[in-house]
């Protein structure tokens, strides 16, 4: 049994994450800001602090000891440092959610040399001072030079599933049914996606096993939008309605340039097996049309 302090673990892989964990019976404690419900009860300790409130935080720490901990919801280098601060000495491993964006969509499959965070020129923020991408690898940064306890830099592509907040995939089903354009920039352009209950579970693996560094965790396989797109198609029954670009409104939250994918040979070669995205994609796709087509969206 471990104690683990999961911050962000209240909505999508991150509830989902909780869950594994409790099943584990390790003793959890999660940190959220009190705006998403809570709905472990009694079974996590719950902290309710602003990351970005350092004093507060560090507070509602104090005197803590944690053997892991995951930090789903840093988005900056700023908020990196803080947790340095606050945490150095008293955890005994970090996995720190970051993701497919710290690669640049250049049509190439990603490898994690690709973008390598122990090098990289730090420039400290907010976030609201870099792009999600900026964010994320300065982020990575930062951890890996202030951190004085082992770093897991999870690299997640776009997670799917259909309890996702972001509602991306969502918006390709409920446009096509409602016979809505939906602007792409490149529909050849291939990408890899990963499953919540999949980005879960490696988050788990990622915090017990002996792993380090960046690491890239995607199910295997990749599909072009031109074929995601005549996968909702096949299972709404109707015609999508493609533009070239178009406005913010009706651009596809998946208008990537050029292909955008990554590798998995070293969380393969370290022991992890990932699901093959065929296997799950068409009745993911299907369910979310089923909720959709009932709700009238």
């Amino acid at each position: 049994m471990k104690d683990i302090l999961v911050l962000g673990g209240t909505r999508f892989f991150g509830r989902k994450l909780v869950e594994r964990l409790l099943e584990a019976n390790h003793r959890v404690t999660i940190v959220t800001r009190g705006q998403s419900q809570n709905s472990f009860g009694t079974q996590v300790e719950h902290i309710q602090v602003d990351r970005t409130n350092v004093e507060a935080f560090k507070a509602a720490v104090a005197g803590r000891k944690f053997d892991v901990v995951y930090d789903n919801i840093c988005y900056s280098p700023n908020e990196a440092k803080q947790f340095c601060e606050i945490f150095n000495g008293s955890i005994g491993k970090l996995v720190f959610t970051s993701t497919l964006s710290t690669y640049e969509a250049t049509g190439k499959a990603h490898d994690e040399a690709d973008f390598d965070p122990y090098s990289y020129e730090i420039v400290m923020g907010n976030t609201t001072d870099f792009t999600y991408g900026e964010g994320k690898r300065l982020a990575e940064a930062v951890f890996y030079k202030y951190a004085e306890f082992p770093v897991v830099a999870v690299r997640f592509p776009i997670v799917m599933g259909e309890d996702d907040y972001t509602r991306r995939l969502h918006f390709h089903v409920e446009r096509i049914l409602q016979g809505e354009p939906i602007g792409f920039v490149n529909m050849d352009a291939e990408m890899s996606f990963i499953q919540a209950t999949e980005a879960a579970r490696f988050l788990e693996w990622a915090g017990m096993n002996a792993v380090e560094g960046p690491i890239n965790a995607t199910a295997n396989g990749v599909i072009s939008l031109k074929d995601l797109i005549a996968l909702i198609e096949e299972k709404t029954e109707k015609r999508a309605k493609i533009a070239l670009l178009g406005t913010d409104e009706i651009r596809s939250p998946y208008a990537v340039p050029a292909s955008w994918y990554m590798t998995t040979v070293k969380a393969q070669k370290a022991g992890f097996t990932f699901s093959e995205l065929n296997d799950w994609l068409p009745s993911l796709v299907e369910a979310i049309v089923e909720s959709s087509a009932n709700s009238g969206r």
